[in-house]
């Protein structure tokens, strides 16, 4: 065996550092995106350090120091940074607790929702006309109705909990991935390359997982992202309504239904949660953004 012979190729390391190299290039270019990939960094932390960084334990109750301001304020204490809730729970530890809630929605559904979802949707996209059209005709029903609506009856009747929650968002979210598996595949079957790899006699399987859907990865990734988000918010909306985690969960939504009797009094019992909502789902949106400008050819810049 000569010397060049028995080297192993090593052009595809390169190729794959290049790859990583234009996509930062891209991403980067998109300074909203970089922020928000910074904050979803930020909050990533938070949920996996949870239990190091809260002061407290999130269920604890000081009696003593029901509905303390935060500290800034008169009356406040910065053995309380953000003040206490109605039961004097302190605020603080229990946002970083709900950041490992919310990260695990997150996770959950779009693992839930992205599998079946680009499961189906392959499928759907190889399958004959007659079978696509029933896939696709169930699909429409279930996009004709209120997201949110639609994951308050799957709520209802499995039960009220954060497990039944998660499952009822990830239902509603699958149509998205199917629709969308389900155009890239029609797009990329008519490319040359499938065609060879059909011709060589793969397998119709091998066609699906191994041929077609690494190009269809794209923009799943993109939809991914916003999933998250909108599990996040679907989550917080569904544990307002009580229909979510069930206290004493410090989940954000779940913090925001019992205090929403002491708005006029107690201003921040209110609005910390809502902020960790807000500026969580608009960080991971302009990160999507990003993942959109750097992934799509169509959208690169020259």
């Amino acid at each position: 065996m000569t010397e060049a012979s028995a080297t192993p190729p090593t052009g595809s390391a390169p190729a794959r550092s290049g790859r990583l190299r234009e996509f930062w290039y891209y991403f980067r270019e998109n300074r909203g995106a970089v922020f928000g990939l910074w904050i979803f960094v930020a909050f990533a932390l938070c949920a996996a350090f949870a239990p190091i960084l809260s002061p407290y334990d999130p269920t604890e109750q000081f009696r003593q120091h029901i509905l303390q301001p935060p500290a800034w304020q008169e009356g406040g204490s910065w053995a309380f940074p953000l003040g206490t809730d109605p039961l004097g729970r302190d605020m603080l530890s229990r946002l970083i607790e709900g950041a490992r809630y919310s990260f695990f929605v997150g996770i959950v559904v779009v693992t839930f929702a992205a599998s079946g979802g680009i499961l189906v949707g392959l499928i759907s996209g190889f399958a004959p006309k007659w079978l696509d059209m029933i896939i696709m005709r169930i699909m429409d029903i279930i996009l004709a109705f209120p997201s949110l609506l639609l994951a308050l009856v799957l709520v209802a009747i499995l039960g009220p909990s954060l497990t039944n929650a998660m499952i009822a968002i990830g239902i509603v979210l699958q149509p998205h991935y199917v629709r969308l598996t389900r155009a890239s595949v029609m797009s990329e079957r008519k490319k040359d390359y499938v065609t060879a790899a059909r011709v060589v006699g793969a397998s119709r399987l091998r066609l699906m997982f191994v041929t077609v859907l690494p190009n269809c990865l794209a923009p799943i990734i993109v939809q991914a992202a916003l999933s998250f988000s909108t599990a996040i918010l679907d989550a917080a909306a569904l544990g307002f309504l009580g229909m979510g985690a069930q206290p004493p969960t410090p989940e954000w939504g779940t913090m925001l239904a019992e205090a929403r009797e002491f708005i006029l009094r107690a201003w921040w019992v209110v609005t910390f949660p809502g902020l960790a909502i807000l500026v969580t789902v608009l960080a991971i949106n302009l990160m999507g953004d990003g993942l959109r400008d750097a992934l799509d050819p169509k959208l690169k810049r020259s």
